[in-house]
């Protein structure tokens, strides 16, 4: 049992084979990275530790999603965000996505999880449910009070969320997954402007 003195180091621990594990999944792919693979990477030394913190290969992706999600879905729910005009919100959330998602660690995740949720159809259930919806929800639950209040033109709260982050997802897909040479050079900032004006531009009431 693990008492609130040990906390802090298993935690620690924790998140240090997580790191390790998606270095490995990054370079060698999830199906063949081995837990001999993660362990050295995480310099834990025995495989058999990884057991202590997860119960297997695909719990430690899951937890990896979870963890890395938690800045976006923070961001969203934070009531503090309803204070805010949606241009001003908007942009903090499109900025704050970039971010996040191109941090290199993230990127790892975000490149093993186009990969694994191809093929495997409970890694996808898991990233729909402890990464994705949890942001797309918050952002539909601004977008609704923002439609109530009457400063957003009303439509299906979750059709406008998913219309907002798509071109962000297939942005960073572009450039980062598919590797598109014509976007490596542009700012997120580029991005970020272009894409709340646009959403604006047919989202705001004249």
């Amino acid at each position: 049992m693990i008492t609130a003195d040990d906390k802090p180091e298993f935690e620690r621990k924790r998140q240090q084979i997580i790191d390790g594990a998606l270095t490995v999944f990054a370079a060698k792919g999830f199906a063949k990275a081995t837990n001999q693979d993660i362990a050295e990477a995480a310099g834990i030394g025995s495989p058999g530790l990884i057991y202590h913190y997860f119960e297997n290969k695909k719990d430690l992706l899951h937890q990896a999603v979870r963890s890395r999600a938690h800045d976006l879905r923070s961001l969203v729910n934070d009531e503090t965000l309803m204070a805010m005009s949606p241009r001003e919100a908007l942009r903090t959330i499109a900025a704050t996505f970039l971010q996040t998602l191109t941090e290199p660690t993230n990127l790892n995740v975000f490149r093993v999880m186009v990969g694994e949720t191809a093929r495997d159809a409970a890694v996808a259930a898991n990233w729909h449910a402890t990464g994705f919806m949890p942001v797309l929800g918050g952002l539909a639950h601004y977008f609704g009070a923002q439609m109530q209040a009457g400063n957003l033109r009303r439509m299906d709260p979750l059709a406008a969320a998913v219309a907002f982050v798509g071109p962000l997802f297939l942005y960073v897909m572009s450039r980062e997954v598919l590797r598109l040479p014509h976007l490596a050079g542009m700012a997120h900032d580029d991005v970020v402007d272009a894409t709340v004006d646009v959403f604006l531009q047919g989202m705001e009431v004249a």
